[in-house]
């Protein structure tokens, strides 16, 4: 085929009566040179295209194959073209009608069209005769693929990692809020979000979680925004994220991966550093699979191999003794903080944890108490390692005040499992500051997922000062008011150390109240 025709006349008249003689559909997968690099026979009805995975599929650009199929009921280009074209990335899609002599009739044509104000993915264009089709298809297609990256060069995006974010709701509800969240859970990671998706559905599909045409219409939708991640605010199977990147061919990541790597970039320490690996390869285990390319740094290369294991048995075999290696780490951790924690117990000095919510400002309250310098930053998770300070009252007394991880609803079960010996910390304090983003309207859900998490660690019934941090963004002072009434809250602004005053005098009269040995009364 000349490069720069769609389909000739010969061509056409080739397939059209071959097509009515064996009563079949027959389709031709043509490179931009014009050669053919598959040839399909199907049935009456459809074809079935190949699997195309050597060919290009990169966001910007299409897959550098056109499809040339007939139809033998006279009729134009069905859903099936239509999907095929999307979800392949086809050049174009041209169905040849098949007239009862076996000569050509009309060809339909369609193509993708970039992000566009009418949400279209298509565009088909007006039936015409092969012969007339003489529009110069190696100019179009560079053009086309040239709209394509100036709609995504537009978004002036620098980030490698550039995400949908997905949702599927089942009872209706909060999904707006959730993935707001979901939101900063990527900015803090340092992934751009194009688009956001939420499918309402009786129940999740249990092989995609999304409906299949909602899925097609994702994967068009990722093409023209320029999209190569999908992030999925639920924790996915190892077979849901293989379907899953199966069929869009884009990264997929959950909920639980999106926040380990979160922990990844922010893990300082030693002992950081250590809980995070454990958390990534307890949940990284059950998902290795022969397949899972990436994975391949996991083997040692040559010499690392045993007799008649396989690469995935290699992987598997690595990653436990890691796990076991790290888990001996962090027990030699927990002694040690052990012993720490008995030489405080036997002095007189109280000792004051902050709790609460990803991004309530518990780093910044603790610097404004105590003068520190902890790094903080307007993202969830900006704080990772612990941080512990003497707190000096005015009366001259002392206590000692330990910063937190944040929490975060669905605490994912291996992270928490890894971070446990740092959580334990909060078994030896006298009590709890719990502080609460009160200019966020999910505070309340937010005060529960605390409480929640509190309780599984088995201390929800230490005595805890709930705090309501962030009051200079609340306009409606009354309301304030109103609610830390409702609450038996203390409102502060964790900015301006002269709205600290009730705090700490709070503080230092419960400090005032400990005795070694014993706990506080109940707040």
């Amino acid at each position: 085929m000349p490069p720069e025709r769609i389909v000739t006349q010969e061509l056409a008249r080739q397939l059209t009566e071959l097509s009515r003689e064996i009563n079949r559909q027959i389709g031709l997968l043509l490179t931009r040179k014009g050669e053919v690099a598959y040839v399909v026979v199907g049935d009456h009805r459809s074809i079935m295209i190949p699997d195309l995975t050597g060919y290009s599929s990169a966001t910007t650009r299409f897959r550098g194959l056109r499809l040339i199929h007939t139809h033998l009921n006279g009729e134009g280009l069905s859903d099936d073209d239509l999907t095929d074209l999307a979800l392949l990335r086809l050049d174009l899609v041209c169905a040849l009608e098949v007239r009862p002599d076996g000569l050509p009739g009309p060809a339909h044509i369609a193509h993708l069209i970039p992000e566009n104000p009418d949400g279209r993915f298509w565009l088909t264009l007006p039936p015409a005769p092969p012969a007339e089709l003489r529009n110069d298809f190696t100019a179009f297609i560079q053009a086309l693929e040239g709209e394509f990256a100036q709609k995504q060069k537009a978004r002036k995006i620098d980030t490698t990692d550039r995400a949908i974010l997905v949702r599927v709701e089942t009872r209706g509800g909060e999904s707006e809020s959730y993935l707001d969240e979901l939101k900063e859970l990527a900015r803090s990671a340092g992934v751009e979000v194009f688009d956001t998706i939420v499918q309402q559905r009786p129940e999740r599909d249990p092989r995609f979680l999304l409906g299949k045409g909602k899925l097609s219409a994702l994967v068009i939708r990722a093409m023209q925004i320029g999209a190569n991640l999908l992030i999925f605010d639920h924790e996915l199977t190892p077979a849901q994220v293989r379907a899953i990147a199966d069929f869009t061919e884009l990264k997929v990541i959950d909920r639980t991966q999106l926040i380990l790597d979160i922990f990844a970039q922010r893990a300082h320490s030693r002992e950081g550093k250590i809980q995070v690996e454990l958390a990534q390869l307890k949940y990284l285990l059950p998902r290795l699979a022969t397949k899972d390319r990436a994975l391949s740094r996991l083997t040692g290369g040559i010499g690392a191999r045993g007799p008649g294991e396989t690469k995935l048995e290699i992987n598997r075999r690595r990653v436990r003794d890691r796990i076991h290696q790290l888990e001996k780490e962090i027990r030699g951790i927990e002694k040690s903080r052990g012993q720490r924690r008995a030489k405080r117990e036997k002095t007189a000095i109280p000792v004051i944890s902050i709790v609460g919510y990803t991004n309530a400002g518990k780093s910044t309250l603790l610097n404004t108490l105590t003068a520190s310098s902890v790094f903080t930053e307007d993202r969830l998770f900006a704080t990772l390692d612990p941080k512990s300070s003497r707190l000096r009252f005015p009366q001259d007394t002392e206590a000692v005040i330990t910063d937190t991880v944040g929490f975060i609803r669905d605490l994912p079960p291996d992270l928490f499992a890894a971070f446990r010996a740092t959580l334990d910390e909060l078994q030896e304090a006298d009590f709890l500051l719990h502080v609460v983003d009160i200019s966020n309207p999910q505070f309340e859900n937010h005060i529960r997922a605390v409480e929640k998490i509190l309780e599984e660690l088995e201390i929800g019934r230490k005595p805890a000062l709930l705090v309501f941090n962030k009051a200079d963004r609340i306009a409606d002072k009354s309301l304030l008011t109103d609610l830390c009434r409702r609450f038996g809250a203390i409102a502060i602004s964790a900015l301006d150390p002269d709205s600290l005053g009730p705090l700490v005098e709070k503080l230092e009269k419960l400090a005032g109240e400990r005795r070694p040995g014993e706990d506080l009364p109940p707040l």
